[in-house]
């Protein structure tokens, strides 16, 4: 039985072919519970009287591994055998709650919801099994898609109690299985939607086609926000394929009966444009605004106020100072942004590769005046999407916008070049901090000034307000100072670049205490058993104690992101001209109870190196407005020759889950920076580190 989303044949031969609506992952209807054929007591479970059980997914899979771990916590209470399960994505629907798949929050929030879905379920076919012996439904138990009554061994598949379970009522509060009796979790399940992606018949926004669906391209202002002047048409039109030129909000659409043709009527198309205010502003500029900004006696914020401060740096035996500055960085998913979408009278259809199909619901409602009961959006996969999905839909308004004026099915693609240009970005920031340590080398201080865009405390200040390490006099100030660059959160948020400036800081104090970076982190962590644990594992497995490979050097980072827990360390070697190679990074984590080991190690992965990528290479940089990048060969990603060994290391816990796809990113630039420093002795202050070779 295939576990993976409903393939490409599929696809047609159920929807495309038959010149009906396209529907990504057959979203059928949820509480029905007079059905006959099939038991659906609630939005994430239905099972067949063929005994094969659908578990529906209410969040987006871009890569991450949800598509299989929340199944995973379902078909546990369930007992489902695991076999005959299916899993579906759900449309946009609030029967599944808030779809926002952001935060790491997927199996963190969903946690105990699916495990009492499951196990409701259960019970209703454990009653079911129970009416039909007539026997007390004590006597039975669920294992493996059957109920079984224990004294005689009779047994039911699912299937064949599916319509009396229908009938019965679903309990408020039933019983969740003791961990010690977990088959599923814990285990390294294979990824369900490995099979269709290796296949090439998995099915992301890009991929999707309608029928009579035409394909547009967006002229934007190179320079945020920039509005249109004035434009010619004609040069677009009289490209083959190019079937009409209409204006939007966000530019001027290109609209063509295939991709090509729109791309290449957009590079036609003549536009003036009125590039506004952000003209005026340039990477020079910004970080001249920045450092003024933070020299100016008044006007931050006090984000988070402990102790006196000042008084404490003025009485402490040692203190240092330092600047750190971190750029603005592009999310560059592998999939650029698209959205198809059709407006027929008094309903609109999506089909999007979104992080917040609620969200694009609530957009496509305000733009079109429908209810949002009257919109559908289909979440295909995503091609990445590291919280560029997420935030704001201007990928999914356009399509919507433009669907409005065209009566046919409209898919917007955005180019490479659209994608790193007219896009979102990490916010720049830039950091004064100042630490004093008592005459033990203890850590008696700490100041942080950080500058930034308008972006909200959640993405500048993240991970900087709350420090692991017990310091009695803290301050954090956040300073706003704004040119216009759009910003978005990207994978980690705050801490993917707090991390690094806290975490490197912390090295400075231990060099200034004399004190090597794993033991004087060890004693400040002493009381919180978690985190000593982490980063006692990490140091180990990575040979701490001994000396590293001619050549090489070794840095330590910690970090707490939310509820889960880790420590990395990072083995690097720098050539005489300067160049950086990480040759091994080492991981301990601690994230609670495992749902998918497997899962686990891969976000780890990804989240290293993707950290590392941004650590090594990652920076837009602004020209009159602009950003000066592109395409890959101006905005480098690690390659898989550069890519380190990397050792993940977890830590068996019984508490909550925590969240893994972004924890694993903010320890990995620090650990790098202060492995250039052990071996080097030059502390990296600005990213990225090639900017040292």
């Amino acid at each position: 039985m295939n576990r993976g989303t409903i393939n490409r044949r599929e696809f047609l031969e159920t929807g495309v072919a038959a010149g009906a609506s396209l529907l990504i992952g057959f979203h059928l209807p949820a509480f029905d519970r007079g059905a006959t054929q099939s038991f659906k007591p609630n939005a994430w479970i239905e099972i067949r009287p063929d005994g094969v059980v659908t578990i529906w997914t209410g969040r987006s899979e871009m890569g991450q591994g949800v598509k299989t771990a929340m199944p995973m916590i379902v078909a546990e209470e369930l007992e489902a055998d695991w076999t005959r399960v299916q899993v579906a994505q759900a449309d946009a629907d609030p029967a599944y709650g808030d779809q926002f798949t952001v935060g790491s929050r997927s199996v963190r929030s969903g946690f105990e919801p699916l495990r009492r879905a499951g196990a409701a379920a259960r019970e209703m076919l454990i009653g079911a099994a129970a009416l039909t012996w007539k026997v007390p439904r004590e006597a039975c138990r669920a294992r493996n898609g059957m109920v079984e009554h224990v004294a005689t061994g009779r047994r039911l598949g699912y299937g064949a109690l599916a319509a009396l379970a229908a009938t019965l009522p679903v309990p408020a509060d039933p019983p969740l299985k003791p961990p010690s009796e977990f088959r599923i979790l814990g285990t390294r399940v294979p990824r369900v939607d490995t099979p269709d992606k290796v296949s090439g018949e998995a099915v992301y926004g890009i991929d999707v086609r309608v029928p009579g669906m035409v394909y547009a391209a967006v002229a934007r202002c190179p320079v945020f926000g920039g509005k249109v002047k004035s434009f010619d048409p004609a040069p677009a039109l009289a490209v083959p394929g190019v079937l009409r030129v209409e204006q939007i909000s966000s530019g001027v659409a290109v609209v063509a009966d295939r991709t090509w043709a729109a791309f290449e009527g957009k590079k036609a198309l003549q536009v003036e444009w009125d590039e506004g205010k952000v003209a005026q502003w340039s990477s020079d500029g910004i970080w001249r605004a920045f450092a003024a900004a933070a020299e100016r006696p008044a006007g931050g914020e006090v984000v988070r106020a402990v102790g006196d401060v000042d008084s404490a740096l003025k009485g402490a035996a040692r203190t240092v100072e330092a600047v750190y500055q971190a750029p603005y960085l592009a999310h560059a998913c592998m999939e650029p942004m698209n959205c198809t979408a059709h407006v027929r009278g008094k309903r609109c259809e999506i089909w999007a590769p979104t992080q917040n199909p609620q969200g694009i619901e609530h957009a496509a409602a305000k733009l079109t005046g429908l209810a949002p009961e009257a919109i559908t959006v289909h979440v295909t996969y995503l091609g990445g999407g590291f919280g560029r999905r997420g935030g704001p839909m201007d990928y999914a308004t356009e399509a919507v916008e433009l669907a409005q004026k065209i009566d046919a099915p409209v898919q917007v693609v955005w180019t490479r070049e659209d994608d790193m240009q007219n896009a979102l970005y990490r916010p720049a920031t830039y950091n004064v901090l100042r630490g004093g340590l008592d005459t033990r080398g203890a850590p008696v201080a700490w100041s942080h000034r950080l500058v930034g865009p308008e972006g909200g405390s959640f993405l500048l200040t993240r991970g900087a307000d709350e420090l692991i390490y017990p310091v009695p006099h803290f301050r954090l100030e956040r300073v706003i100072e704004d040119p216009g660059v759009p910003v978005a959160p990207w994978r980690g948020v705050g801490p993917s670049q707090n991390g690094w400036v806290v975490e490197s800081f912390v090295d400075e104090l231990a060099h200034a205490a004399g004190k090597d970076p794993y033991a004087f982190r060890r004693e400040l962590v002493a009381g919180h058993p978690r985190l000593a644990q982490v980063l006692d594992l990490a140091a180990e497995r990575a040979g701490w104690s001994s000396a590293p490979p001619a050549g090489r050097s070794r840095g330590i980072a910690l970090w707490q992101f939310g509820d889960t827990f880790l420590a990395q360390v990072a083995e690097v070697s720098v050539s005489t001209e300067g160049a950086v190679r990480v040759h091994r990074v080492v991981c301990a984590i601690d994230c609670g109870v495992v749902v998918n080991p497997a899962g686990v190690e891969a976000q780890v992965q990804s989240a290293i190196i993707y950290g590392l990528t941004a650590a090594l290479y990652g920076e837009i940089t602004i020209d009159r407005g602009r950003v000066a990048q592109s395409n890959f060969n101006d905005y480098r990603m690690l390659s898989l020759a550069e890519t380190p060994e990397i050792a993940v290391h977890l830590v068996r816990s019984d508490a909550a889950p925590g969240g893994v796809g972004e924890a694993g990113l903010p320890p990995i630039a620090p650990a790098v920076c202060n492995a250039i420093f052990a071996g080097t002795g030059k502390r990296i202050r600005r990213l990225p580190i090639g900017r040292m070779a």
